[in-house]
């Protein structure tokens, strides 16, 4: 039964990705059938997935393809399962809204090559997830890469399409290449590309090859994941994507590497060296503060979404990071803590942030701009956008009670506990760990009152978002489901975390959530008897009745008699655009607190008409410095252009010099090949 919603999901991919090239010629059509398709299949997958998770084994499907030395299967165990429940979760939402963000391409744009990309991307991700060995996972990772290429840069007409494009590829390549020395080093310990001839092995090597095989999976999943500091390609990427590719990009295409991760760090190892576990930590902690910090200072509504990418995956790798800290230490059940809420959290991440990028996708279609200065008073003219992007809004900040808060409280409570679990220093790592979360937390919290407040609140900036009118049906219904599950996910939270006892089992050996789960909630102490408990549903409720008690005698007074009047504007004429903050004002004290890391630049100009103490006009501008482009991928591409020019000299055009190259390799092969 499995197998069959599993390939049905597959083969309904397929047959979309098919029919929308064939339909080409007719974009409506296209849209329908490349949207109903990729629908159709999520349910498949989605059921296919859930039962894989519940049953709670291991089943290996054999695809009608491939050769006898590299076989061709997909294997569904509920690691893999959950990551592809995820998408499946995503996928139906986007399908939904692309129905409505979709129609006004028709006749403008080739919805067949859109709609066969789109479920040829669904196709590939859940290959990725599923593949059986390390051969077959390669070419499903390549194909996921050139169909989300196609999708980056499917507005090719602009430059900055384009080159996000072209800047995806060439990273995404680098991965790809540490990905394949990885695989081949295993490969060749092992005599078998089977994931389960991996299993376990790389700590059976020397510790130098081990930390290397270590490295070079950490970085060339890294790079799919958006880690610092392989990160530059995302912010780039997800902007210029049309925003239904940028929520897919954004809440499961990054979620391949860490999938990757996953597998790697609990499959192929046992209990690794100390240094492992910090390592991905400390990368994680870099990466959740550099992405907030980015993110703040960023007025490009997509772009800052993409740095929040930047700052989940932080969270995410800091689970991942303590889990394996703990399994060195012993601490099995503490292991499995912090491996749940880092599993949580890509979940939860999938739902709020996919949700985020769909309603700032619908703004950007109702305004015609991505700069959130030209925004404002939005929530009057598009509400049902404006509420989703505040329930996705509080969910990414962390805020009960929706589920963000529910995995992050889930990684701060591992943290928290690591401090006692040695004696030996490695056990500050969790404080600090811990408390700059924190930091990232609060970080995230102003952020995003500035990316609700400044686009949905007072008045219109532009005429456009004066103009601006609510979106479609379809696009209200994808942002609705996603919505709906940040709540859902959140208050049901001690329901769900038991889901995870399959994933555990596998990885670590061990059922967790009987302890960390009660009948009065999610315990303060895991495995104590007699410790608290906090409950998201209590919470839910506690706010609830506050609401209530402040709302009754507000409401009670304005059945009185009362008078509308204009609001006071310190005796001015009238309030108009002008007298609003801005994100730029909003965001400057904490420009001018990391001005170490930001490096700001300003530039004042004034035009004057009759005397320099009255100007006529005043025009502000300021940048921050992209430490990561100007100080390290710069200088690197400039040593890359200089080494290639240099070899150009060997590429004389001579077939004598061609043939005497092949000659010389031979003889080196020869003289220095390895004899059976």
């Amino acid at each position: 039964m499995i197998g069959a919603l599993f390939l049905g999901g597959i083969a309904v991919w397929l047959a979309g990705a098919a029919a929308c090239l064939a339909l080409w010629r007719e974009p409506a059509l296209a849209r329908r059938v490349g949207c109903a398709a990729a629908l159709a299949g999520a349910a498949l997958e989605g059921a296919g997935s859930a039962a894989a998770i519940f049953g709670g084994g291991a089943a290996t499907i054999g695809l009608p393809f491939g050769n006898p030395l590299f076989t061709c299967a997909v294997r569904l165990d509920p690691l893999s399962a959950f990551f592809n429940l995820t998408l499946a979760v995503l996928a139906a939402a986007v399908s939904v809204y692309s129905f409505g963000y979709l129609r006004h391409m028709e006749g403008r744009r080739n919805l067949g090559a859109f709609g066969f990309f789109f479920n040829l991307l669904l196709a590939s991700l859940t290959l990725v997830f599923t593949a059986a060995n390390a051969f077959f996972f390669l070419v499903a990772w390549e194909s996921m890469a050139l169909a989300s290429f196609c999708l980056i840069g499917f507005e090719h007409e602009k430059a900055r399409a384009r080159r996000a494009g072209v800047l995806f590829l060439i990273m995404s390549h680098a991965g790809t290449g540490l990905l394949l020395i990885a695989f081949l080093l295993l490969t060749s310990a092992s005599g078998s590309t089977d994931f389960a001839s991996f299993h376990l092995l790389a700590s059976r090597m020397a510790p130098l090859e081990q930390g290397a095989i270590f490295l070079l999976f950490l970085f060339g999943f890294g790079v799919k994941a958006g880690l610092v500091p392989v990160h530059i390609w995302l912010p780039e990427a997800h902007a210029a994507s049309p925003s239904n590719v940028s929520a897919l990009m954004s809440g499961i295409v990054i979620k391949t590497g860490i999938y990757g991760m996953a597998r790697v760090f609990f499959d192929f190892y046992g209990p690794p060296p100390l240094w492992m576990g910090t390592t991905v930590l400390a990368l994680g902690v870099a990466s959740a503060l550099l992405g907030v910090l980015y993110a703040l200072m960023e007025h490009d509504l997509k772009r800052l979404l993409a740095y929040h990418s930047i700052e989940n995956i932080g969270i995410i790798l800091m689970g991942f990071g303590a889990a394996l800290l703990f399994r060195s230490l012993g601490q099995t059940n503490l292991a499995a803590l912090a491996l749940i809420a880092g599993l949580y959290h890509t979940f939860n991440h999938a739902t709020f942030k996919g949700l985020l990028f769909l309603g700032a996708g619908s703004v950007v279609e109702a305004t015609g701009t991505r700069n959130m200065e030209r925004m404002g008073g939005l929530i009057r003219r598009m509400p049902v956008t404006a509420v989703c992007f505040l329930v996705g809004a509080v969910a990414i900040s962390g805020l009960p009670p929706l589920n963000g808060f529910v995995s992050e409280w889930l990684t701060y409570q591992a943290l928290l506990a690591g401090f006692g679990t040695t004696s030996s220093m490695t056990r500050l790592v969790f404080p600090i760990a811990g408390s700059l979360l924190a930091l990232t937390a609060a970080l995230a919290a102003a952020c995003f009152v500035k990316a609700f407040a400044i686009p949905f609140l007072a008045l219109p900036r532009s005429e456009e978002a004066a103009e601006a009118r609510e979106a479609p049906a379809e696009m209200r219904a994808g942002m609705g489901m996603l919505a709906v599950g940040c709540v859902v996910l959140g208050l049901g939270a001690a329901w769900f975390v038991r889901v995870f006892d399959s994933i555990t089992e596998q990885t670590l050996g061990i059922r967790s959530s009987a302890a960390l789960v009660t009948a009065r909630g999610f315990a303060l102490s895991p495995g104590t008897p007699h410790g608290g408990t906090i409950s998201p549903f209590g919470i839910a409720l506690l706010f609830l009745i506050a609401g209530v008690a402040f709302a009754w005698p507000l409401a009670l007074r304005w059945k009185r008699r009362s008078v509308r009047g204009p609001a006071w504007d310190c005796g001015l004429p009238g309030l108009t655009a002008d007298n609003e903050y801005t994100a730029t004002a909003f965001s400057k004290p904490l420009r001018m607190i990391f001005s170490a890391l930001y490096r700001p630049r300003r530039e004042i100009q004034a035009e004057y008409e009759v005397s320099p103490y009255y100007p006529s006009a005043i025009r502000f501008e300021s940048e921050i410095e992209p430490a990561f482009e100007k100080r390290i991928y710069a200088p690197l591409r400039e040593r890359i252009l200089a080494g290639a020019n240099r070899m150009r000299a060997i590429q004389a055009g001579s077939i004598h010099a061609y043939l005497a190259y092949i000659f010389i390799a031979l003889v080196l092969l020869l003289l220095f090949g390895v004899r059976e």
